[in-house]
């Protein structure tokens, strides 16, 4: 049932980038009129203030698409490096195919960037989906889904009141959207992505990590391990138990 859950939710996200597939590749005339409106209305109140520019540019690239590679292979070797294998390979194989996903629907859609006048950023390539916004909800994801068995290995959950676990969860996934949603942000008032380009790499992003997740979680119930939540205790919980 709770796999079953799971992977309902994963198919709900999945209906977002669908809709906003559909709509972007049909040039659905109302969705390019929200697009145009939120970037110049972003874009003015960035060109307005060079500072604040400077600002985003520098974030961006700080919150850029290698960085999260980085922190996810880094957080993979460290996972091997502790014996937890596994859960090692599956981070860098989600952030992998998250990246060459992008990189393929960026392809096929071929959707144009943003011409502004004097424009504050400049990005190469195609514009649906934000591979920044991918990025960094993805990794965000994969990170927090690594480290919520490891808290739990050092015993947090037990040392502490259900209430304070339960904070402890929530801010992970709240730092993480944070993040994910300060990415997408700067993107859009750079004016080097539309409003509906960052929607659909969210929603890409978060599709991959829920599916992988679900697929790792179904192949070790079919070796007969215990039951585990993916978003709640992370993947292979007791991997990290050693």
């Amino acid at each position: 049932m709770r796999l079953t859950f799971a992977t309902a939710a994963v198919a709900l996200f999945s209906v977002p980038f669908v809709l906003l597939l559909v709509l972007v590749m049909s040039s659905f005339a109302p969705l390019y009129e929200v697009d145009e409106s939120i970037a110049r209305n972003l874009h003015a109140y960035v060109l307005a203030d060079p500072g604040y520019a400077r600002f985003l540019n520098a974030a961006t690239e700080i919150l850029g698409p290698n960085v999260w590679r980085a922190l996810v292979v880094a957080a993979a070797v460290w996972a091997w490096y502790r014996g937890a294998r596994r859960p090692a390979v599956w981070a860098v194989v989600t952030i992998t195919v998250s990246g060459l996903l992008n990189l393929a629907v960026k392809e096929i859609v071929n959707r144009a960037r943003p011409v502004l006048p004097d424009p504050v950023s400049w990005a190469p390539g195609a514009s649906f989906p934000s591979g920044h916004a991918m990025a960094a909800a993805t990794g965000a994801s994969v990170l927090v889904l690594m480290l919520l068995p490891v808290l739990r290995s050092r015993g947090l959950k037990a040392a502490a009141k259900a209430t304070v676990w339960a904070t402890v969860w929530a801010a992970l996934w709240a730092v993480a959207a944070l993040l994910t949603l300060f990415v997408a942000y700067t993107r859009v008032a750079l004016g080097v992505h539309w409003f509906s380009d960052v929607v659909a790499g969210i929603a890409l992003g978060v599709v991959v990590v829920g599916g992988t997740a679900a697929g790792f979680e179904k192949w070790r119930r079919e070796e007969g391990r215990r039951p585990a939540e993916p978003y709640k205790e992370g993947v292979e919980p007791e991997a990290f138990r050693r």
